[in-house]
This record gives structure tokens, sequence and C-alpha cells, in this order.
């Protein structure tokens, strides 16, 4: 009679499969790709700005396809989906160690982002909305702190790679690395639902000992069809703060720069960089807990409200290594919560009837900061010879976050007064 509760239940080798694959695209891939520029520029005499314009080929594609993507997920069987995403992704990837001219970088940054959707911005959220009615903000934690881990084993792999065996080899041996990692796991551990298991979705099997026909029902999509959130203001609110968290989370490109400014060594700078992952992964765990026990709203004002300390501690207290460091770490937890909050939220405030479509439809909000926040920072540092009014722009950002969740949930309230979400 105790055996059952021994059991593992199938959920959480979904999460283990999911870990390995978004872990590798990310933390393999998306994440090495800045150690191949500067070997890359300098052997084939390419400019800095004319290679790195791949990345904003790639956020523009991404934003394209988003909506796509969702629509093919929920449509077509999900192993099928991330073997065609992960062949896309990093064939193009090992690809690269085979081209000559910036045109190839632009040409492959297409399929590259077409895999890379489905395989580090849709998969997590959709396969693990699936799988848990319970723990859905740990699982989705577990998977971004495992992606931040992966990445800080992997990148220095690939650096010593690239400077033993050349860049062309790191591209190639990269990319086909995770071909023949993620394949097998995605046919070994992925299933397309429970229900193709003859399971219910993790905690929802616990109703069933007492009524399996309300534990069925629970079991059922609830929520809103895409139709209806497209027309909610929730949902606007909800892209604009996938705008604006990934926008505050991309100053941590210019961390390292700002130090520099403020006179601060390079060695210490790689030190905070240190704490910043360690933040990441800290706060990728603490922000699933979170939005498991006290829900996704308290959450985000919490970290938002993490975020507003953080800025303030990097702009009144610049001369105190240890205060920086403090900052930059709690700065991590902000930048974890692109993962985390942003698909918690999507559920809480949408529930899972189109969960793929709507939560890839609002992340356009995420592709379309990848293309302005980074240069915006940087052609803000060019003109003025600092990052003050970056600074205080970013409290900004973080004060408007606050406002659009809350006004987001009373958008929901809204919805339920009306009757569509059910």
């Amino acid at each position: 009679m105790n055996q059952p509760k021994k059991k593992i239940h199938y959920a959480w080798w979904i999460l283990v499969g999911l870990c390995i694959i978004v872990g590798l695209g990310k933390g393999g891939l998306n994440n090495s790709a800045s150690l191949f520029l500067t070997p890359i520029t300098e052997e084939l005499g390419i400019g800095m700005g004319n290679l790195t314009l791949y990345f904003s080929v790639s956020a523009i594609v991404t934003m394209i396809f988003l909506p796509f993507g969702g629509k093919l997920m929920a449509k077509y069987d999900t192993r099928l989906v991330l073997i065609v995403g992960i062949l896309l992704q990093a064939g193009a990837f090992a690809t690269f160690g085979l081209m000559h001219s910036v045109w190839g970088w632009y040409l492959l940054a297409i399929p590259l982002a077409v895999g890379g959707v489905f395989i580090t911005v849709i998969a997590g959220p959709v396969i693990i909305n699936q799988w848990f009615k319970k723990s859905n903000g740990l699982a989705l934690g577990i998977m971004s702190a495992a992606g931040g881990g992966i990445g800080a084993i992997a990148q220095p792999i690939v650096g010593n790679v690239i400077s033993g065996q050349g860049w062309r080899t790191g591209y190639i041996a990269t990319g086909v690395s995770a071909i023949l990692i993620v394949i097998p796991v995605i046919l070994l551990l992925i299933k397309r639902s429970p229900q193709d298991k003859g399971l219910l979705p993790y905690g929802a099997q616990e109703g069933s000992k007492s009524n399996s026909g309300a534990a069925g029902e629970e079991a059922g999509p609830k929520g809103v069809s895409m139709a209806v959130a497209r027309k909610s203001a929730a949902f606007y609110f909800l892209i604009v703060f996938f705008f604006l968290v990934t926008s505050i989370a991309s100053f941590s490109m210019h961390i390292p720069t700002y130090l520099s400014n403020k006179g601060f060594s390079v060695s210490f700078a790689g030190n905070v960089m240190g704490t910043y992952m360690v933040g990441v992964l800290i706060g990728s765990l603490a922000i699933g807990f979170l939005s498991d026990r006290i829900g996704s709203r308290n959450t985000a004002l919490i970290a938002m409200a993490i975020g507003l300390l953080a800025i303030c501690l990097l702009l009144f207290s610049d001369t105190s290594t240890t205060l920086i460091t403090a900052a930059v770490g709690l700065f991590g937890c902000i930048s974890s919560s692109i993962g985390t909050l942003g698909p918690a939220l999507t559920s809480s405030l949408f529930g899972n009837k189109e969960y793929s479509q709507i939560y890839s439809t609002a992340s356009m909000g995420l592709a379309v900061s990848s293309i302005v926040a980074l240069p915006a920072y940087g052609y803000v540092y060019d003109f003025t010879g600092s990052y003050t009014s970056v600074l205080y722009a970013i409290i900004a950002m973080l004060a408007i976050n606050m406002f659009c969740v809350l006004a987001a949930f009373r958008g929901k309230k809204k919805l339920e007064k009306e009757g569509t979400w059910n």
C-alpha cells in the first residue's frame, strides 16, 4: 500500500530531460556564442559590429517565428518538434565552423533562431505546464538553474577547445555534441503528454484517490483561449512585463564595462560576474519555490523589489566592493526571473487551455527587447560616458513592471467575471 507513494512520478524524469535539453541549448550553444567572436574577427578580418549583427538577425527571426512555434508545439508530436528544433539550432551552430564570410552567419542565424524557439524558449514552460499540476514553479526554477549550471561547465570546455583546436573545431564539436546528446534524451525521456503514459499530471493524482471524476475534471485544461487572451488587457501587460524584465536583465552584459568605468580591475569584474551566476542559480530556485508557495503575483512583486535594491546599491554605494558584489548577486536573481516568472505568470493569468500559443506570443516582448535593449545601453554609454542614466531607467522599468503585474491580475479578475476563464 505504501509502494505507490515511493514511486517517482514520471514528471520528474521529464524535468531531468528538459534540464539537459534546455541546458545544452542555452548554456552549451547560446551562452558560448560570445567566446567565438574575437577569434573570428581576428582570423577573417570581420568587424565586431558586422559580426555581432547576426545576433540581431536571430532576435528578429525569433520574434517573427514565436507565434508559429507555439501553434506547431500544440499541434504536432512534442518529440518530433524538439528533434527538428535541435537539428536546426545545433546544426546551424556547427555549420558556422565552415563559414568564410559574414553572410554565412547572417543566413545561418535563421535556422539557429527557429530551432532555438523550440529548444530554449517554448519547450520548458509548455512541457512543464503539461506535466506539473503541483510544484510547477519549482520545476521551472530547477530547469532554469540547471541551464546555468550546464553553461558554467560547458563554457570553459568550449573555451579550451577554441584555444587549443581553433574556433572552427569549437563550433563543429559543440554543435555535433549537442545533437548527439539531446536527440537520445528526447527519445528516451520526453513524452507528448501524461496521458501517453496513462498518468495524470504530477499533483493531480492526489484528488483522484477520493474522487476520480473530480480529479479528471481538475486535470483537464482550464483557462482562456488564445482568441480571448489576445483581447484582454492582461495579455498586453504581460507582454510589457516580458519586454521590460528582459531589458533589465540585459544590463548584465554591461556590468564589466560599468565596473571598469568606476575604476575597478578586470579581475574584480570577473569575480563579481561569478557572484552574478550564483545569484542566477539561487534566484531560479527561490523564485520557482516562492511561485508555488505564495503565487506568481506576489513573487513577481518581491523579485522587482529585490531588483530595485540591487540598482540602488549600484547607484549609491559604487565605491564599496562588498556592496557592489552583493548588488550584482541580487541582480542575478532578477535575470533568473525571465525563465521562471514569465512562464509562471502566464499560467496563473491564462491557465493551460491554450498555454503554448499564449506563452509563445507573449514572449515576443522578450524577442523585441533582445533587439533593442543591449545596443541602446551601449549607445547611452558612448554618448554620456557612464551608465548612470541607464540605472535610473532600470529603476523606472522595475516600477512599471510592478504596476503591470498588479494590472494584469486585475485583468484576470475581469475575465473570470465575464465567464471566459473556465
